[in-house]
């Protein structure tokens, strides 16, 4: 109940070619991560891409200050209200973070709790973000691949691309 950390990897390596064009109705994540697993979320935005989202990382906007600061957080606030989804790629560098609890704090108060997902990863040693899972909705590989939503509750889910 994780995605593997090499499988975003791979998508990343092997998924640049894939430019989908960007479609009126299609829908947005801002995507809540460590800095560190810049790897891991490319991986996923190009995931994602293919399933139908325009996948917010905040380092890819030129209009971000180049030190954090209180700019940097208004426009975080901005992005995580205008978004429709909010995702957090839980591993052990964004459980580690200073800004992603901030961020997942900030969205909680903000959205509803069917627009915000974790997207639980696994490396060699363990799962991560198991301790959201009872809150939040969660992005897995689905049993037939490509990405599903699944709750924790019943485990039950659908297809992103049909979200």
């Amino acid at each position: 109940m994780a995605i593997n950390q090499d499988d975003l990897r791979n998508a990343r390596r092997f998924g640049r070619q894939a430019v989908i064009a960007k479609r009126i109705d299609q829908r947005t994540a801002f995507l809540c991560h460590s800095h560190v697993d810049r790897e891991l979320a490319e991986g996923l935005q190009i995931k994602l891409r293919e399933a139908g989202f325009d996948l917010y990382i905040d380092w890819q906007d030129l209009t971000m200050p180049a030190t954090p600061n209180a700019e940097t957080a208004a426009k975080l606030r901005n992005r995580i209200v205008t978004c429709d989804w909010f995702l957090f790629l839980a591993t052990a560098n964004s459980m580690a973070s200073r800004w992603c609890p901030w961020e997942l704090g900030y969205a909680d108060g903000k959205k509803p709790n069917d627009k915000i997902a974790v997207v639980p990863t696994r490396d060699q040693q363990t799962t991560h973000g198991n301790e959201y899972l009872q809150l939040y909705r969660y992005i897995d590989v689905a049993k037939g691949g490509g990405l599903g939503m699944f709750s924790a509750a019943s485990g039950q889910g659908v297809m992103v691309s049909s979200l």
